[in-house]
């Protein structure tokens, strides 16, 4: 690891970052990009070994910008570095390319710890992460949402992902409004879900679309 780029708009987070990646790898040439835009010039500029990627960012998200980088810079490890440990932003930031998923919310040391065992070959997650992931293959967990949903709510998960009104999807489905009405409500209380940017996110996770957004 000889050059490391931290994405990350926030001037004491990102400075946090920076220590954690010269703790973790000395010597490592360090740049900082505080939007998108700054990101893809410096990628373009320098030839980068690890990218800290923050997911809000002013010009967009930072699952679009790992999904770019993974195309444009396959030797750049892009790792999610967030506050977010939640399914919505932990799965498509995987899907997207991200091959590590930090939490800020944790001691500088645990961070470094995570990032030097990449010359190991561990993925670097902070605990809370490994357990989720872990979960998802616990045979008498709770059952993942997508065996859940019926092979018609799950139709309709997907047509919703992709903005169609109600209207739309029954005449899709071919069935009459109420009764998708009905599957609607019940994808929404499986899932704990409450709008269609939700139901889009939900439909991202489980791999029903590419990508919603």
């Amino acid at each position: 690891m000889q050059r490391g780029l931290v994405i990350e708009d926030l001037a004491s987070t990102a400075d946090w970052l920076r220590r954690a990646l010269r703790d973790a790898f000395p010597g490592m040439a360090i740049e900082h990009a505080e939007t998108m835009a700054e990101a893809r010039l410096a990628l373009a500029r320098t030839p980068t070994d690890i990218a800290l990627v923050d997911l809000d960012l002013p010009d967009g998200s930072g699952i679009d910008l790992i999904a770019e980088i993974s195309a444009r810079h396959p030797g750049c490890q892009c790792i999610v570095t967030t506050i977010y440990g939640d399914d919505r932003h932990l799965f498509p930031a995987l899907r997207a390319g991200a091959q590590g998923y930090l939490l800020k919310d944790q001691p500088v040391e645990r961070l470094v710890a995570a990032l030097q065992a990449i010359d190991g070959g561990e993925p670097p997650l902070s605990p809370a992460i490994a357990r989720r992931l872990l979960g998802m293959f616990a045979p008498n967990g709770t059952a993942p949402e997508e065996q859940k949903l019926t092979a018609r709510e799950r139709e309709t998960l997907t047509l919703i992902a992709k903005g169609l009104r109600l209207a739309e999807v029954a005449e899709q489905l071919g069935v009459t409004r109420n009764t998708a009405a009905g599957f609607v409500k019940a994808i929404y209380r499986k899932l704990n879900i409450s709008s269609r940017a939700e139901a889009a996110l939900e439909a991202t996770r489980l791999g029903l679309v590419k990508n919603a957004f």
